[in-house]
């Protein structure tokens, strides 16, 4: 049996919430009654539907299934501990068993098996249907989730004004305690505590939190976790401490069942790489981009102030920040580690879409961000990123636009990351003259001179494969309205836009003219 997938990140909904609804008419008989957590809900009438659940849900059946049993009693008995036994190992939360139509009481066996295998046993009164119980608990996740936002946000502020005050350090951490409702600390790799604040924890926790210190001091992962009775311990590399004895980590000990204090610990890790890192100190690396900024606003040429920059080259990105999450852009400025980082121009929303939870009050949700070549630039959680290939100052502009185009590509395809494809030196491109290239494009393009967006959206409607779905998603806008610009962009071209050989030739017209620089494929209109 494949492993369950993880639960999803919707807040769980405590089993004794449901319980406790007089309208249902819940009654649990067996199983344990504490610290159980439903995500969802399935319903299913199959004498195996394990291969239907994820994980985490409650399993409502009526007991249809038990009527293709045969042998009597003990083969009854051995199918129910079998199907209870199935189900734990799924990782469903708890099961349903309702009554009527096909049974007056639940099995005993059923009872007996849950108890044996741990699995919480909840019976479904006649006048309760199932839609009613799916219904409360989703109404009990979006009351969760409403909490859980709001108690972000208010952690986001405390921990931002927290910052701001005498000895930041030590005012987050007290912060970052209240919120966390536990006990927070800076600590060398050698264990030892450099601030801490709220209750002090046992010597386990302690012990625990120095090996996690530890592990992410010597140069390990950026994080790290563990569990012990009664607590969730996790550890954040503070990035701009390096490693080595001088690296901080901050230690967070919460309480087990308490997921959005995690999230409460990374904004606090992001503010407190600032405050301790040597970024916030003014050295000569902020002294040189001080005056590269004030040479280009004087009116230097790029390649002029590029050296006042350090490396030699870099990589734009572009990143939006997903609906469901409350990740700040100081967050992702410090895990690409970089201070050159600006909120870039807001991507139109499909018609439609909802306004998704509220972002953090002092970030962008699209912001662009210069990287240096040498740094390695992975997925970031909470984030959608379209990625540059490296390169010189000069040649910035042209990254600018493939990042954009790769970070269209990103949110069409639903990836975390895109890159945009590099050309080898045998590649079609080096075939043809780079200016009999260009003249055959703007040729070949003519008739699209005044219609920038027919341009922009036949641009991401062939990088799509012709997806009109996934276009629209790229360029917010309705996929009707995809439609209509390409019906429009095959008439003007006076050509047949489902012939493959068209469509290449069309491709390497836009390519060139987008290495050329003549092209932007933004679409900033929502409507038509």
């Amino acid at each position: 049996m494949p492993p369950p997938l993880p639960p999803p990140s919707t807040p769980p909904v405590p089993l004794a919430e449901l319980l406790a609804r007089t309208d249902l008419g819940l009654r649990q008989l067996a199983g344990p009654r504490e610290g159980v957590a439903i995500h969802w809900v399935h319903t299913s009438e199959m004498a195996d539907p394990v291969p239907y659940l994820l994980g985490g849900e409650m399993l409502l059946t009526a007991g249809v299934h038990l009527a293709e049993v045969s042998g009597g009693a003990p083969a009854v008995d051995a199918y129910l501990d079998g199907y209870a036994a199935r189900t734990v190992a799924a990782g469903a939360a708890a099961l349903g068993f309702g009554i009527a139509p096909v049974h007056d009481t639940v099995p005993p066996a059923l009872v007996a098996a849950c108890d044996r295998h741990g699995l919480p046993l909840v019976e479904v009164p006649a006048g309760t249907p199932f839609t009613a119980v799916e219904s409360a608990v989703w109404q009990a996740v979006t009351q969760a989730r409403h909490r859980e936002l709001t108690r972000l946000s208010e952690a986001q502020r405390a921990l931002a004004a927290a910052a701001a005050r005498p000895e930041p350090a030590a005012a987050v951490l007290r912060a970052l305690a209240r919120h966390v409702h536990g006990w927070t600390a800076l600590l060398a790799p050698d264990g030892a505590v450099h601030t801490a604040a709220g209750p002090r924890p046992t010597a386990a926790v302690r012990a625990a939190a120095a090996r996690l210190a530890q592990v992410v001091g010597a140069g390990g992962p950026s994080s790290a976790t563990d569990t012990l009775p009664g607590a969730s311990l996790s550890a954040y590399a503070l990035t701009g401490r390096g490693h080595g004895p001088q690296a901080l980590a901050l230690t967070v000990a919460a309480d087990v069942h308490d997921p959005p204090a995690h999230t409460i610990a990374g904004v606090a890790a992001v503010l407190l790489s600032l405050i301790t890192g040597p970024a916030t100190e003014p050295g000569p690396a902020a002294a040189k981009h001080c005056a590269a900024l004030v040479r280009l606003l004087l009116g230097a040429r790029p390649d002029e102030a590029a050296p006042l920059l350090g490396p030699r080259l870099w990589a734009v990105v572009h990143a939006e920040r997903r609906r469901d999450t409350t990740q700040p852009a100081a967050g992702l400025a410090a895990a690409l580690g970089t201070p050159l980082i600006d909120p870039g121009p807001e991507r139109a929303a499909a018609p439609g879409a909802g306004s998704g939870p509220p972002a953090a009050p002092d970030a962008a949700r699209a912001v662009r961000a210069l990287v240096p070549a040498e740094r390695e630039i992975t997925a970031q959680p909470g984030w959608t990123l379209g990625v540059s290939a490296p390169v010189p100052v000069v040649e910035l502009p042209a990254a600018d636009r493939h990042a954009a185009a790769a970070l269209r590509r990103a949110l069409a395809t639903r990836s975390p990351l895109v890159r945009p494809h590099a050309p080898g030196p045998h590649g079609i491109t080096s075939l043809v003259a780079a200016e009999d290239a260009r003249e055959h494009a703007r040729a070949l393009l003519a008739p699209l001179d005044g219609a920038p967006q027919l341009r922009t959206t036949l641009h991401n409607w062939l990088s799509l494969h012709g997806s009109w779905d996934r276009t629209a998603t790229a360029l917010g806008i309705h996929r009707n309205t995809v439609r209509q610009r390409i019906a429009r962009t095959a008439a003007l071209l006076d050509t047949d836009l489902d012939d493959p050989d068209v469509r290449m030739e069309l491709w390497f017209a836009l390519r060139t003219l987008d290495r050329d620089g003549s092209t932007d494929h933004r679409d900033n209109a929502s409507t038509d």
